[in-house]
């Protein structure tokens, strides 16, 4: 899964901040156009389904943190994504418009992939600091990568001389002031956190 990085000259849509909302399902049905499709896929996969969805302690179902994406790619279609670390995994939900000729009322894909966090290799983020006119440092976009121990799903290197390199499958999650706010700054900041405190223990 992947998104344009911080500095890509993308301009970014306005939609309403998830950031105040301590549960998933209040936070997706705020900010994603389309919620039920992403709740009832990630409910499927959660230990207590769609209790866990609601369960801002994380007891419920194991929703310790997560993290929400949505734009408007090149071709106008909504690009969506939910992240969550439920203690031993990542799971993750991708909905995305296509373009389809024998669909005129449009068309969509919906994508959900589970990765046990005993396969994440690396999690790193970069902070951009801006100083304000007092000289204060504020945090204005953070890019958080999860390097997987997997291989992406790319072609595989070959003998040949110019084919691609075989590399390690990596999950980016970027928001900056102008896209996301302060609030899904520190949401996102949260959720590495907590995915860095768990990797590298007995689970």
């Amino acid at each position: 899964m992947g998104r344009p990085g911080m500095g890509d000259g993308r301009l970014p849509a306005v939609f309403p901040d998830w950031s105040p909302y301590s549960d998933l399902e209040s936070a997706a049905r705020a900010y994603l156009r389309d919620p039920d499709l992403a709740l009832e896929a990630l409910a499927e996969v959660l230990p207590a389904g769609r209790a866990a969805l609601a369960d801002s302690a994380g007891v419920a179902g194991g929703v310790l943190s997560f993290t929400l994406e949505r734009f408007v790619n090149e071709t106008n279609g909504v690009w969506q994504e939910v992240a969550v670390c439920d203690g031993s995994r990542l799971v993750l939900w991708h909905g995305e418009d296509v373009t389809a000729e024998d669909s005129p009322g449009g068309a969509m894909t919906s994508s959900l992939r589970v990765v046990p966090l005993s396969n994440v290799a690396e999690v790193g983020s970069r902070r951009r600091i801006q100083r304000g006119p007092d000289g204060a440092a504020v945090v204005d976009a953070i890019d958080v990568y999860v390097l997987l121990q997997s291989l992406d799903d790319g072609p595989a290197r070959t003998d040949e001389p110019g084919a691609p390199p075989v590399r390690q499958d990596v999950l980016r999650f970027v928001k900056t002031i102008e896209d996301g706010g302060a609030g899904q700054i520190a949401r996102l900041a949260e959720f590495a956190r907590t995915v860095c405190a768990l990797i590298g223990r007995p689970l």
